[in-house]
């Protein structure tokens, strides 16, 4: 069906172009009109973007022109451009044009923008946040995964961090797939399933490596590393995706070991495409305020980690051994509390917050001069 001879990659692309809008919920017949590049002010992280698309379209399409190239590039960077504008809070990352390209050559351009800002918003929002945490929540996510999936497999992979997925499911593989025919039906698949799937499929193709990892020592966690973050080839894509959707239905997110589904923000795109029909009814400013409100979680959740940070920095330096059984523990206890307070004084109100704020600063103080001093 999906053969890569000329005539059957047209009959998909004609395929896709019908699919594509509506896998992702938008319809380019409908709306308003792309906005002009032009008019909108100039997103931050435009220099980067021009540096890959200066490196992309080299697998595909073939026995093309350097100036057809050439236009090829200049639409795609016009298709980033335009999404990344009209939505500035999104942050671009190495491997989205990698994605855009596929779309553009699917769907062309003009449709592709209103399809790429909805995948961009609704869709791997979290890989688009401020800082890298929103993905680094996805690959966590894997090891469970694994587990359901073999956990004798999953032992014998535990000392290796599972950043070695990260460029296959970041570019939904877009990156590592150099076939036209197979990108294209895959994201027939990715764009038509919630956004975990991608690291089911990343599990059901550590499985099929099973007896090669299973060679490797455990405690060689770099030569792990380097094979996983390779996808072997050939791919047998449509048994891939066989497995991965019998897996997924087998062991669903929420049934997953170690509650690794209930640490998986509310508003992260992982819970908030679980449902693709529901995905459908998203609209683009119902993906910007989750990604606000991601982001203030993400806020939050860094600053309460410097803070314990600087915490247990500050009880190693003033602790003294042989008082620290009687002054140490209510110092350090007086200190967090009081350091806490600091940071929700505005939760529960300035007027109530300011005493015992200070009270408790100078019991901290006079904890810790007892026994400094």
């Amino acid at each position: 069906m999906y053969a890569r001879n000329s005539s059957s990659q047209q009959n998909h692309v004609v395929t896709e172009q019908c699919a594509g809008p509506v896998l992702l919920g938008s319809d380019s017949t409908q709306g308003a009109p792309a906005p002009d590049v032009e008019t909108l002010e100039k997103h931050h992280d435009e220099d980067q973007v021009q540096l890959d698309v200066n490196r992309s379209f080299v697998y595909y399409p073939e026995d093309e022109s350097d100036k057809r190239k050439d236009l090829r590039k200049h639409e795609l960077s016009d298709v980033i451009t335009k999404v990344l504008r009209a939505q500035p809070m999104l942050h671009y990352f190495q491997g989205y044009h990698d994605i855009v390209q596929v779309l553009l050559l699917v769907l062309g351009a003009d449709a592709a923008v209103p399809a790429v800002a909805r995948l961009s918003v609704l869709h791997i929002r979290d890989f688009m946040l401020p800082t890298m945490t929103g993905t680094e929540t996805h690959l966590q996510l894997l090891p469970a995964i694994l587990y359901a999936v073999d956990p004798v497999l999953c032992k014998h992979l535990s000392a290796t961090q599972p950043f070695f997925a990260l460029a296959a499911t970041l570019t939904l593989y877009a990156h590592d797939i150099e076939e036209y025919g197979d990108i294209a039906r895959l994201f027939d698949f990715l764009l038509a399933s919630p956004a975990s799937i991608p690291l089911y499929l990343f599990a059901v193709i550590v499985e099929t490596r099973k007896a090669e990892l299973l060679e490797i020592e455990e405690d060689e966690p770099e030569m792990l590393h380097s094979i996983l973050s390779k996808l072997p080839k050939p791919l047998k894509l449509e048994s891939l995706i066989q497995r991965t959707s019998e897996l997924y239905q087998q062991h669903p997110p929420e049934s997953l070991p170690n509650r690794a589904w209930s640490r998986v923000s509310t508003n992260s795109v992982l819970k908030t495409t679980h449902d693709p029909l529901q995905l459908a009814k998203q609209t683009l400013a119902d993906g910007e305020v989750m990604f606000e409100r991601q982001a203030a979680e993400i806020r939050r959740a860094d600053e309460w980690k410097r803070r314990k940070l600087r915490l247990r920095l500050l009880s190693r330096k003033y602790r003294r051994p042989a008082r620290v059984a009687t002054f140490g523990g209510a110092a350090i206890a007086a200190v967090v509390i009081a350091y806490w307070l600091r940071g929700s004084a505005g939760e529960m109100g300035l007027g109530g917050a300011l005493p015992v704020l200070s009270r408790l600063r100078q019991e901290a103080w006079g904890v810790l001069r007892g026994y400094i001093f």
